[in-house]
């Protein structure tokens, strides 16, 4: 009898708690009517401390990534970092340190025509040899990938996976080229950009590659844009270098494309489809090189 009673009382403590914990279950379990409502709901669960925001960011990148094509975040074929088949080493050597890329297309006679991928760690080889022989590109090429520029993003990062790929040629509708996507392209619609051994320290935030071109985080702060380069961008109105760079574009640009704005050219090194990452500025001659000799007179007076 006192056992029973016992039982008794117990589950009337549980009771409260476990009916709590099946009205929430029910809440976020039940099948959600469309893609809003199951965002709303994953939404909900990260403000009841249920998920945290980086679960939360991942989960909707997810999502996105199911609904993308390669298009939304292929790199286009004007921006593509390429070698000839005919170049020799000092040739492309240039190209290969100034992308610090790890995979470069080789084309033949123009950029439609790409006869294979060359991978930068099989020129180790070639520096290592005391007695260097003739190098050729041609028997160093790995077979390419290609793909419709239609091909859902889910769909490829499984084809990635399944065949030890990093990167693919895109192809459009006429059998053009037009344009590259890596593997890390679609990661980092699901976790964000992804820092390699080319990024820079957390702190930094404009690296000097000459006087002319820099590579600048879009987080970078405007007033410490203005300093390094003596110019006066408005800091009342953008908190960061890439607020600046939505507004003139009047949307979340994508990664290559490139603005002008008071004698600096911007160009989009990474980005996807949430947030912009990683800038290259490039120096234009005229209207900032004059900003630049004001802002600097007007210091040597004061």
């Amino acid at each position: 009898m006192n056992e029973d009673r016992s039982r008794s009382a117990a589950s009337s403590d549980e009771g409260p708690q476990r009916n709590w914990f099946d009205i929430l279950s029910q809440a976020l379990l039940r099948e959600p009517k469309d893609r809003t409502e199951l965002t709303r709901l994953l939404r909900d669960a990260q403000q009841r401390n249920l998920l945290d925001l980086d679960a939360l960011t991942m989960i909707e990148g997810v999502l996105e990534v199911s609904e993308m094509q390669v298009r939304d975040v292929m790199i286009p074929r004007t921006q593509m970092a390429v070698i000839n088949i005919n170049d020799t080493p000092e040739q492309f050597l240039p190209v290969i340190i100034e992308s610090a890329h790890s995979r470069f297309p080789v084309i033949g006679d123009n950029r439609d025509e790409v006869l294979g991928i060359l991978l930068a760690k099989d020129l180790l080889p070639y520096f290592a040899q005391k007695d260097q022989q003739e190098f050729t590109i041609r028997d160093q090429l790995r077979p390419a990938v290609f793909i419709p520029e239609s091909k859902r993003l889910n769909v490829l990062l499984r084809d990635f996976r399944a065949n030890r790929n990093h990167m693919a040629i895109v192809v459009d509708e006429y059998g053009g080229i037009a344009g590259l996507v890596t593997i890390e392209d679609v990661l980092e619609q699901i976790v964000g950009d992804i820092e390699d051994e080319h990024d820079f320290d957390e702190d930094t935030f404009i690296i000097k590659h000459s006087d002319k071109r820099y590579t600048v985080k879009a987080l970078t702060p405007i007033e410490e844009f203005n300093e390094q380069f003596s110019v006066n961008f408005p800091e009342d109105e953008f908190n960061t270098v890439g607020g600046l760079l939505i507004q003139k574009f009047g949307r979340m640009p994508k990664r290559g494309e490139a603005t002008t704005i008071e004698g600096f050219r911007f160009k989009v090194l990474r980005a996807d489809s949430r947030r912009i990452y990683l800038l290259q500025v490039t120096r234009t001659e005229g209207k900032s090189k004059k900003k630049a000799l004001a802002n600097a007179a007007e210091q040597n007076i004061s």
